[in-house]
């Protein structure tokens, strides 16, 4: 029934661990790797998690092209009517479907996240009601729009398994020149075309934290694009009431962050009186830039303040997404 896809680069050290955690799955049919470009011998690590079943397909890309295009080039190279992702440094969690797939009222569907360090083994995992309920836009968007001081949903990094007749119905598919908030905009798109998308509190996907994640080293030009992203999405035709001015909400908050980071590299690049006279050319980025480091600013100091000793080590990271209640004993 599932198709796990796996956009991969340079990820010999975590690959075998995202292939066995799937392929331990019955419910999986297929799992396609797309080795992205790598420079390391993801693709021969890859194939050498082969459980003999002939479910594991790994295809390689002569150079990289982003996860976006990865997994359209998966979804493309599949057959399976459900489709999951899974991140080339993360791993499903035991018994991850039996609760997931539950019920037909879905055309998403996505469960909880459990957040681990890169030390330790399979985590011991609550057992959290699951609590099902529907995300509609306005949620989903909110969600993925940062306050500072409010830990926000980050509802965009669900890991949801989907509806391949869903997907083919509106030819929805991954927006190739995004490298950053490639799974904000697809979910945000399919939402729009009117998507069910069900979230239950379960945690059955593992997502380990890792300084050097592709989500942390995104470029400036990354963030550009993203907010571009987002101002195409607010004028669409169409659009649900209401969607137009959430989605410009979303192009603002990322086009504040994306003027405050390019102020910073050109200061980096050539100094304090460059970046000013840069910013000086676009006078609409200057309450960003200086709401951002005014912003930093004061965080830095209430951080210092709250623990002036700085940490010995890395702290243990063991956090879920979403708040959960422990489900009631049988």
């Amino acid at each position: 029934m599932v198709c796990v896809i796996i956009a991969a680069r340079n990820a010999s050290g975590t690959i075998t661990r995202a292939i066995t955690s799937a392929l331990r799955m019955v419910q999986v049919s297929e799992v396609v790797v797309v080795d992205d470009g790598s420079s390391d011998d993801t693709a021969m690590v890859a194939r050498r998690s082969d459980d003999g079943t002939g479910r594991l397909d790994v295809l390689r890309l002569p150079r990289n092209h982003g996860p976006a295009f990865a997994r359209n080039h998966a979804i493309a190279n599949s057959t399976a009517p459900l489709i999951a992702i899974l991140d080339a440094d993360d791993f499903f969690l035991a018994g991850r479907f039996e609760t997931l797939l539950d019920g037909d009222d879905w055309d998403f569907v996505a469960d909880n996240i459990m957040f681990i360090d890169t030390s330790g083994g399979d985590p011991d995992v609550p057992g959290f009601a699951p609590e099902p309920y529907f995300l509609d836009l306005r949620a989903f968007i909110e969600g993925n729009i940062a306050r500072r001081g409010i830990r926000r949903g980050e509802i965009g990094f669900l890991k949801p398994v989907m509806r391949r007749a869903f997907l083919e119905r509106h030819s929805l598919r991954y927006s190739e020149q995004l490298r950053l908030g490639e799974d904000y905009d697809f979910y945000a798109r399919a939402l729009v075309k009117g998507a069910r998308y069900k979230v239950v509190r379960t945690c059955g996907y593992g997502a380990v934290v890792r300084p050097d994640s592709l989500s942390g080293r995104h470029r400036t030009e990354d963030l550009k694009r993203l907010w571009e992203a987002s101002e195409v999405l607010a004028r669409s035709p169409s659009l649900p009431p209401g969607a137009r001015e959430l989605f410009r909400r979303h192009a603002h908050h990322v086009r504040a962050r994306y003027e405050l980071r390019r102020f910073l590299d050109v200061k980096a690049a050539s100094g304090l009186y460059a970046a000013v006279l840069d910013a000086g050319r676009r006078p609409m980025s200057l309450p960003s830039i200086a709401g951002g480091i005014l912003a930093d600013k004061a965080e830095g100091f209430l951080r210092r303040r709250k623990n002036p000793q700085p940490a010995l080590g890395p702290p243990e990271v063991q956090r879920c997404l979403l708040p959960a209640r422990l489900a009631a004993p049988d």
